[in-house]
């Protein structure tokens, strides 16, 4: 059995938070910077890129959020079956470090205690943690700070078991339709497919991890990415909603088992701005 101080995973949730607020994830980058090549010399959206891609460097040098909504604290937590959490409990922890790193950072506190009364909780706490059990002595965390104007586009719904490839690539086409250029394009799509209706919104979360330029291993559910994509674009909203042909830079399915007489979906749209950090312990 390996004990890890709760202090230490503190630690590290706060250098999590502050990395993923102000520094651009690279394949989140290296995708911006694909689509400005891309595109052309005097499209509008081209200046939109360049704007975005300076802003990306600035927040970077200077240690600024690279957006004011910085978010909900989404954490993932792949903990090892071996490991042990002493002088603390595993979710002070986490949100003692998101509490600090909002703090230090002069970044936005967006969490309200109670959806109705809407009294803000001043701490960006508590985050939402999501842990799995895993073999082995690590402990893995992953901090995504999730900015609401895209979380609101997302979407989630239960499809009938004999569904088509095509009605589930129709409905994540529809919930881009859907929010057209109110999230911030171009977009970064997380999806998942089965389990249940609360699970496959996790999985639709958790599929925004996975760099963007990584399909999934199973050659069906990859087809399906590309469909998406494809058809998403077609739609011609494009950076901004300024128009051309990029309005999704990245579609990531994650799938799981599911019963019978169903097949539940869910979207989890991200904006240009997908932020995410992680650290092995």
């Amino acid at each position: 059995m390996r004990e890890v101080e709760a202090s230490h995973v503190g630690g590290v949730v706060k250098d999590l938070c502050t990395q993923a607020n102000t520094v651009l994830r690279a394949d989140v980058l290296k995708g911006l910077e694909e689509l400005y090549k891309n595109e052309r010399e005097d499209a509008p959206a081209k200046k939109m890129l360049k704007v975005l891609l300076e802003n990306a460097r600035i927040a970077r040098e200077k240690g600024l959020a690279l957006c004011q909504d910085t978010g909900v604290a989404a954490v993932f937590i792949e903990m090892g079956k071996e490991i042990f959490i002493t002088g603390g409990s595993l979710p002070d922890a986490v949100n003692k470090g998101v509490k600090e790193a909002y703090e230090e950072g002069y970044f936005r506190k967006s969490v309200v205690e109670d959806p109705l009364r809407r009294k803000n909780t001043g701490t960006n706490t508590p985050a939402i943690i999501h842990v799995d059990i895993v073999g082995g002595d690590k402990l893995t965390i992953s901090v995504m700070p999730k900015g609401f104007g895209s979380e609101n586009k997302s979407r989630s719904g239960m499809l009938n078991p004999t569904c088509k490839s095509e009605e589930i690539v129709d409905f994540c086409v529809e919930t881009v339709r859907i929010a057209g250029p109110d999230a911030c394009p171009p977009y970064v799509l997380g999806i998942g497919l089965g389990g249940t209706m609360d699970s496959c919104a996790y999985l639709a979360k958790k599929a925004l991890l996975r760099p963007i330029n990584r399909p999934n291993p199973k050659e069906h559910i990859a087809l399906l990415e590309r469909d998406i994509k494809e058809k998403a674009n077609a739609l011609g909203i494009g950076i901004m909603g300024l128009g051309g042909a990029s309005t999704v830079m990245g579609v990531s399915i994650e799938e799981a088992p599911t019963h019978i007489a169903g097949c539940p979906i869910a979207v989890n749209v991200s904006c240009h701005a997908l932020r995410s950090a992680t650290q092995t312990i």
